[in-house]
Formats: C-alpha cells, sequence, structure tokens
C-alpha cells in the first residue's frame, strides 16, 4: 500500500514499503524489506529571486525517521527515573564485581546510592559540582555513577591510561572539585595535583577506592547512614547536566559533552524498545564505564530492565571467556577488536558460549569480513549500532527480525535524520552518500565551556556528526567513514574503511589501519599499516598487489605499507589515525 503523494510544496510521505522519488509525484515499491519511513517537504532556503521553485534536489527536505512510532517520554530527572526501579526489582541481584564475587541487590544498590549521595553532600559537594571518577571498571564505579545523578552532582569521567599532563587538562577544562580515583591510578593524581598550584586550591578531596594512608576511602562513605541525602532535589531535567564525558566530536581535543538529565532519561527509553533486554538478562560489561556507552545504555540500561550486570577491569582474553561461561551471560556489548577476536582465536573453543542470545557491536565501524567469519562461528549475527557521546549516545540499533549486514540499523523512536551533501548541503536521498546529521532529545545541550565547537556542531538543532554515510533501500543507516578521514587523492576521496575492510580479507591479515599521508602531486596518498596473522608469511609487496588487484586506480596504497606489531586503537575501539600518523611523520 502507498502513501499519501501530494504536490510540491507539500510533505511527501511514503509509508513501509514505498520510496518516494525526489520528483515529487513517482512511488517505486522496494517490497517488505523497506521498513523506513521517509518524507520529503519544500526547502523555503533553494528559491529563484522570483520566488520560484528551483527544478532540483535542493528543493526538497529529506527527513528520515523511525519504523517504530514515537514514544510518549515524560520529563524527568534521572532520580525520579531510577529510584523507584531499583524498589521494584527488590532482592533480584544487581551488580556483580567478576574479580572480588562482591554482589549487590538492587535494594543493597539503592542503599549504597542514597549513603553515597549523602556522604558527598556531608563532605561539601553541592549539586552543580563536579566530581571526577578516575578508574578501571569495578562495581564502585557503577555505584558512584548512579550516586551522582542521583543527587545533582555532576560526573565526569577520565581514561585511565590518560597521562598526568593530560589528566591536569581535563581536571582543569571540567571544573572538577574532587576526585574518586582506584588506589592503582592515586600515584598519577597526586603527581598531576603536586605539580600544578591552581588544582591544589580547587580539588576538595581526593577519595580513593581501595586504601592508601592519609586519603579517605571510598568504602567508609558506606558507612554514612544517608541522612542528607535529598530525594526531592530541585532539578531541571532539560538543562541541568547529569554527566560530563569527553569527546573529541568531529575534529581536535577532547571536549567535555553536556548531558542533561532529559538527555539521557530520553535516550534511555528510546534504545530499550530496540535493545530485546529483559530482566533475566546477564551483561558483561567490559567496555570502559568512563565512555558514556558504559555508564548509559550498559550500566543504566540494565538497570531500567532489572537484569545483572557483571564489570570486568579490563579485556584479558582468558579472564573474559571465563566470565562468560560462570556467569552465563546472555547480551555481549563489544566493539571490532573482542569481536575479531571471538571469531578468529582458537582459545575460544574452550569455552562455552552459547549462554550468548544478544550480541552487540558498536563504537567503530564493524568490517563485512569480520561480520561473517563471526556468523559462521557462533551462528549468530552481531548487532549492531550508530550513535556518539553528543547523543546519549544511541541514535540507530539493528535488532529486527532480519539483520542487515553492513549496516548500523534503524533509528531510535523520536529521532529524525538528514544525510546531508558536504558540498552543496542538499538534502540527500536513499542511496546517497553524505554527512549524517541527527536530532531528537537525545543531542547534547552543547560542549562544556566552548560555545564555537556547540555552534558548529549543532546547527538549527541538527547535531552535524561529522560521519559520512547513507540509507539503504531497507532504510537502514549505513556508515561509511569520518568526514575529517577521507583521503583526497587528486580530488577522488577514498574511504580508509573501505581499505581496511579489503585488508581484512587477505588470509594473512589479521588487523589493519588506513591513513591518508601527503604526496606533493597528488595532495594525499593512501598507506596500510597491517598486523600480520601468527606464522603466517606476509611481505608489504604482498598487501600491495592484493590491493591493486581489488580497487580503483585511485585507491591503490601508493604511500605505502608497514607492517606492525598492532593498530592503536582507543578504548572504545575507534583506529587512533593520529597515532600513525605521528609514526609517520617521525619516519619522514
Amino acid at each position: 500500500m502507498s502513501g499519501p503523494t501530494r504536490r510540491l510544496g507539500k510533505t511527501v510521505l511514503a509509508s513501509k514499503g514505498v520510496f518516494t522519488t525526489i520528483s515529487g509525484n513517482i512511488s517505486k515499491h522496494y517490497g517488505q524489506k523497506n521498513y523506513r519511513t521517509w518524507s520529503t517537504t519544500e526547502n523555503p532556503d533553494y528559491r529563484r529571486s522570483n520566488g520560484r521553485q528551483f527544478s532540483t534536489s535542493l528543493n526538497l527536505r529529506v527527513i528520515y525517521t523511525s519504523p517504530i512510532p514515537d514514544i510518549e517520554i515524560k520529563t524527568q530527572t534521572l532520580p525520579e527515573y531510577l529510584l523507584p526501579k531499583f524498589e521494584a526489582f527488590g532482592n533480584r541481584r544487581a551488580i556483580v564485581d567478576n574479580e572480588t564475587g562482591k554482589t549487590y541487590t538492587y535494594l543493597e544498590m539503592r542503599d549504597a546510592v542514597i549513603k553515597l549521595g549523602s556522604a558527598l553532600h556531608r563532605l561539601g559537594y553541592r549539586k552543580g559540582d563536579v566530581l571526577c571518577m578516575c578508574s578501571t571498571n569495578n562495581t564502585e564505579y557503577a555505584l558512584l555513577i548512579l550516586a551522582c545523578v542521583t543527587s545533582g552532582i555532576i560526573l565526569t569521567t577520565t581514561n585511565p591510561s590518560y597521562t598526568s599532563a593530560e589528566l591536569s587538562r581535563h581536571l582543569h577544562h571540567s571544573g572538577t572539585v574532587g576526585v574518586v580515583v582506584i588506589e592503582t591510578l592515586l600515584p598519577l593524581v597526586k603527581e598531576t595535583i603536586a605539580g600544578d598550584r591552581d588544582l591544589q586550591n580547587e580539588i576538595k578531596n581526593v577519595i580513593v577506592v581501595g586504601q592508601a594512608y592519609g586519603y579517605r576511602s571510598f568504602s567508609s562513605l558506606l558507612d554514612d547512614d544517608g541522612s542528607l541525602y535529598n530525594e526531592n532535589l530541585d532539578i531541571d531535567p532539560h538543562n541541568d547536566v547529569a554527566l560530563l564525558p569527553y569527546s573529541s566530536g568531529t575534529s581536535g581535543l577532547p571536549k567535555g559533552v553536556m548531558l542533561t538529565h532529559m538527555n539521557v532519561v530520553s535516550n534511555l527509553q528510546q534504545f530499550r524498545l530496540l535493545s530485546k533486554s529483559v530482566a533475566d538478562d546477564t551483561s558483561l560489561c567490559i567496555l570502559p564505564l568512563f565512555h558514556c556507552y558504559g555508564m548509559i545504555p550498559i550500566l543504566m540500561g540494565v538497570v531500567q530492565e532489572g537484569g545483572v550486570l557483571v564489570t570486568m577491569p579490563r579485556f584479558e582474553p582468558e579472564p573474559f571467556l571465563a566470565a562468560i561461561e560462570q556467569h552465563r551471560v546472555t547480551i555481549l556489548q563489544m566493539v571490532p577488536p573482542i569481536a575479531l577476536f571471538l571469531a578468529k582465536h582458537p582459545m575460544v573453543e574452550k569455552y562455552d558460549l552459547t549462554s550468548i542470545r544478544t550480541p552487540f557491536c558498536s563504537a567503530a565501524p564493524l568490517a563485512s569480513s569480520l561480520y561473517n567469519e563471526y556468523l559462521n562461528r557462533f551462528k549468530s549475527t552481531l548487532v549492531q549500532g550508530y550513535g556518539m557521546t553528543e547523543l546519549s549516545p544511541v541514535a540507530t540499533l539493528d535488532t529486527m527480525e532480519s539483520s542487515h549486514e553492513g549496516t548500523v540499523g534503524f533509528l531510535v523512536p523520536n529521532t529524525n535524520a538528514k544525510i546531508v551533501c558536504e558540498e552543496t548541503g542538499a538534502e540527500l536521498g536513499p542511496g546517497k552518500i553524505g554527512e549524517v546529521c541527527i536530532r531528537g532529545p537525545q543531542v547534547m545541550k552543547g560542549y562544556h565551556k566552548n560555545a564555537e565547537a556547540t555552534n558548529e556542531t549543532i546547527r538549527d538543532g541538527w547535531l552535524h556528526t561529522g560521519d559520512i554515510g547513507y540509507v539503504n533501500d531497507d532504510g537502514c543507516f549505513v556508515i561509511t567513514d569520518r568526514l575529517k578521514e577521507l583521503i583526497k587523492y587528486k580530488g577522488f576521496q577514498v574511504a580508509p574503511a573501505e581499505l581496511e575492510d579489503l585488508l581484512l580479507t587477505h588470509p594473512g591479515i589479521m588487523d589493519a589501519g588506513v591513513i591518508g599521508v601527503p604526496d606533493e602531486d597528488s595532495g594525499e596518498v593512501p598507506r596500510a599499516y597491517v598486523v600480520p596473522k601468527p606464522n603466517q608469511p606476509l611481505t608489504q609487496e604482498d598487501v600491495v598487489t592484493f590491493v591493486e588487484d581489488n580497487v580503483s586506480g585511485y585507491k591503490r596504497l601508493r604511500g605505502g605499507v608497514e607492517i606492525i606489531d598492532e593498530i592503536p586503537k582507543s578504548p572504545s575501539g575507534k583506529i587512533l589515525r593520529r597515532i600513525l600518523r605521528e609514526s609517520y611523520a617521525k619516519k619522514d
């Protein structure tokens, strides 16, 4: 059945199974595979001086929506949203520390959160103060996140691998007034504060997870009587910031992302409809809690359903596999490097991983070859999604009955998207590649202390992601690359992810990363960094020839090939091309 079709100047809608062409009145059926609804409207920004319409695609706005109807999202604070769930799930297990075995039920977690909130207020922390957590994953980290967001204290988080200089910048920029740190990272925090007189004046105190002479312990906060916890705290859900994670955004140094209570509450409700998570699920938290994905979809996503979260401090192959087997993990959130390990490593065969019902893979592009290798080993598809810290963080998920290989699925409800041509600003229809822009209640408030970057990223309510992609005929989103990472060879665009996908199909290559390097004649040329599989002979010439045989001329590896031991990646799984570029610059 086709949807209503109207003349230009009115909205042209295409219902399920219908694609409405930009010419305005021609409908083409794609069958039941097309789950998406998208609409085109007249764009008043493109007119002739006499007021007549251009007869081009610039004349239309193309807006994509979710196949799931919008939901009612009640205006709530995070304490209003989360605390009743602690009560409702009562004596069900909530959080388990894989290393220590420490377990909290939902009622025990509620008591701990109230005690922590009260203790922090007793120490002088007030609504709007920024508290920083420096730690690997553990139950204390999870409790602190929940305590802060339900007490009006803004939590900012740092990467445990930060240098002293990086930590100093983060503490200064975020306006941190207190630090909670795991015992093993205390020397770093002490060094950072000792070398900075301003930080010595700004930081109220340092609280240690563990024991350290002269420092207040995290466990002592749990001895508080809870009397200073205010369940009726005056919080503006739309304007008050709950979390301040840091992200590089589309470019530049890390920026503080201001996520309000409604940003988080909205996204929790948006993705729960597609996550298929239930109260009987057990999730393994191996991805870092300092990342937005760890804090919201993993931790709070489990809490809102009444499931069990098992924390692990880091990825180590055997403990990781043993934890899945021991805890009968049903939902596994991972990044491509972990998917690569699961798909290829022989060690995996020694463990019973049959409990995994829903494997999620996100945070970085997943090569089609890797997707298929995982499918061949586990006989189950990887659920992929797309988002970014600035989106709280989920924009799309692919959890429909049939999988859509190579895509990141459909928009979550209450979300709009458009694909914008980089050069003209035109909004593009299905199949056309451009920058992905998102609009919805999950779009961040802005960048902390950076109005310029905020205004550059959010324009007219649309968040410009800096990611390049398109919408396919099924209505699924496909992310092809980062706007800033595209290689320009004699004016031709070369996507690093495309070459990386190809390289991973080579029988002798375990992992790969591609960057553009300067070339006087061509502007930039592609250069590959590859990690060989164990006991597999691999030469630079082999790799160059392999790519040459499989791509157009302008995509060849004219910048050369370097064989290395490991591709540098962030904790969330993204290739750190900056490090590869720096390595190349030193050799040049």
